[in-house]
């Protein structure tokens, strides 16, 4: 669980959205979080303190008398890993912007000295108007984290931007705000998921990957401080994690191109897509019919991605490869870490294709070795990387 043991508080201020800082504190306890919450006056009119405290087992704070010292902006501002706001209304936008202190929440903001994740929202107008927009500037220039709102119909049956963003975004950030940043200032490109390569306009050759592993490692790479992070993606069904910027392709001839595209600009490659090594020879644009006789599709090679880079790549770039073998997985990994010029390669089995879980070995050029344990797909993704850019 990528938040396992990690101490969240959660301020809930009064927007109509405020029901879903339920479904905010259920996913991050789900993410093995521990939870608390505290609430503006104006929040209780929207969701119950009792639901808060059921989900949370805590109290709800939302006033100094709630506590017995009088001090528990204090003690409250000292106990998370991290301090999200969310959802986080005009009002109180304001009231972090000037320092002021008038409830629990905005006096436990002002005590919190590490960065406050902000996730906004409110109606369209309210959020685009100059006082909103400048004070939100302000709190970014401060070192506030903002989590953008989402577009779509709002509460008041207006629509635009406003709407509190996803939970597994918000969850992102949050995470974001936790971890050191050894990929400050690098621009990473990651690949995911299996090609298609089609021999009628319905019918293609592929494997069973679900892309889960890349797609953790471009939410981790984001998470790590990466400047930018390119998501070169073959069909899925996964969103897009936040901060990344994701390109969609089909085929291994599609990935081919873009990743070239984008070679000179990064500094880190990770080719974790399941790329075909073969495509159809020729390709019917009419759907084909059965027919008495079964048909004999004619295979030729596909471009050899991993190795291209490997050619290309410049002494300061860093390149780390997947291998998914069968059996003989260490001198597999090993031969083709040598062949492809990689700067890493990441060992595993076949079976975690499709799998929630991973599990490997990271090998390093010097042959240095690190076994990754069992563990969920995005905890492994952020093991790999932490332990390949200490």
């Amino acid at each position: 669980m990528i938040l396992k043991d990690k101490k969240i508080l959660v301020g809930i201020t009064g927007s109509i959205a405020s029901y879903k800082a339920c479904d905010l504190i259920r996913h991050l306890q789900k993410k093995g979080a521990e939870v608390k919450a505290i609430m503006t006056p104006s929040a209780k009119q929207f969701v119950g303190e009792l639901t808060i405290k059921a989900l949370t087992g805590y109290e709800v704070l939302s006033d100094w008398k709630d506590g017995e010292t009088g001090l528990e902006h204090i003690y409250m501002a000292r106990w998370p890993d991290s301090f999200v706001i969310a959802p986080a209304s005009a009002n109180t936008l304001a009231k972090l912007r000037i320092g002021l202190t008038d409830n629990f929440l905005t006096s436990v903001a002002l005590a919190y000295d590490k960065p406050i994740v902000i996730a906004p929202a409110m109606n369209t107008k309210m959020l685009q108007n100059p006082a909103t927009q400048e004070n939100i500037k302000i709190l970014k220039e401060r070192g506030y984290i903002f989590v953008e709102t989402k577009e779509g119909i709002l509460a008041c049956g207006e629509e635009g931007v406003g709407k509190l963003a996803d939970i597994e975004d918000i969850e992102t950030v949050i995470l974001y705000s936790i971890e050191d940043k050894p990929l400050k200032d690098k621009t990473v490109l990651i690949s995911a998921g299996g090609t298609r390569e089609y021999f009628d306009p319905i019918r293609y050759i592929s494997n069973n990957s679900s892309g889960q592993m890349g797609y953790a490692l471009a939410k981790m790479a984001y998470v790590l401080g990466a400047k930018k992070v390119i998501l070169i993606s073959a069909p899925t069904c996964l969103r897009k994690p936040y901060g990344v910027e994701k390109i969609d392709v089909v085929s291994a001839e599609d990935m081919y191109k873009e990743v070239m595209k984008y070679l000179p600009e990064v500094d880190i490659i990770i080719m974790n897509s399941a790329v075909a090594d073969f495509k159809p020879k020729t390709y019917s644009k009419q759907k084909l019919k059965k027919a008495k006789e079964k048909p004999i599709v004619e295979l030729e090679s596909n471009p050899d991605i991993l190795k291209t880079i490997g050619e290309k790549k410049s002494k300061n770039q860093v390149l780390i490869g997947f291998a998914a073998e069968s059996e003989n997985i260490l001198e597999n990994a090993i031969d083709k870490l040598q062949r492809k010029n990689l700067d890493v390669i990441v060992a595993n089995k076949l079976n975690v294709f499709s799998s929630r879980e991973h599990t490997g070995i990271i090998i390093f050029k010097n042959r240095e070795k690190i076994e990754i344990p069992p563990m969920d797909k995005e905890s492994s993704a952020l093991f790999i990387l932490k332990n390949v850019f200490k």
